[in-house]
């Protein structure tokens, strides 16, 4: 019964991998606030990341917004840090990993100690905001990132509801949301290694 609803999700995720080139179309010619709060909402690594993340948390943690402000504020600084022209090694496996890390998280319903979850989260936001701030450089960049720390918030959010809502109903499928994400990571990880 639960197979006919996993082969779905499983060809979904796998067919966005095709998109890796398309990540973040459709907002070049957006006024800087704009491009930034719509770069991670059109990019499917960086949506599921930032999903992951809020989902993991309102599972796991009584202090549900730590990781999530984590992955925040150190996705402004990697981001900052790109802008800046800081090359950081490695942006794409490590992007990719943090998918593969983050859906075995919530394939395990993991509870790591408080700290040790947003050092986790924030190391990966760091590589997140690296890449976006490379790639928002153009067209008024702090107002970019400034939009792009927004949507990442809203994101979040709605990765906590949504991970409130599967624990009190349908903790199965935050698992097997998990399993995706973490299948999604793998095929990237492959696909930049």
């Amino acid at each position: 019964m639960l197979l006919k609803y996993i082969k779905p999700l499983v060809f979904v995720l796998l067919s966005l991998t095709a998109f890796g080139a398309l990540a973040h179309t459709g907002h070049e010619d957006a006024p800087g606030f704009v491009a930034g709060f719509m770069h991670p909402l059109t990019g499917a690594d960086h949506l599921m990341a930032m999903l992951a993340v809020g989902i993991w948390s309102a599972m796991t943690t009584r202090r549900i917004w730590v990781a999530p402000l984590s992955f925040a504020s150190l996705l402004l600084i990697g981001a900052l840090l790109g802008l800046a022209g800081l090359h950081f090694p490695a942006v794409e496996p490590m992007i990719a990993a943090s998918l593969l890390v983050l859906g075995l998280l919530l394939v395990s319903q993991a509870r790591l100690p408080l700290m040790a979850g947003a050092l986790l989260t924030g190391a990966f936001a760091l590589f997140h905001g690296a890449a976006h701030g490379a790639e928002l450089g153009s067209n008024s960049p702090l107002a970019a990132i400034a939009g792009m720390v927004l949507g990442t918030a809203l994101i979040h959010i709605a990765g906590l509801l949504l991970g409130r809502l599967l624990l009190a109903r349908h903790v199965l499928w935050a698992r097997v949301a998990g399993g995706c994400i973490t299948i999604f990571g793998a095929v990237l990880l492959t696909g930049v290694l």
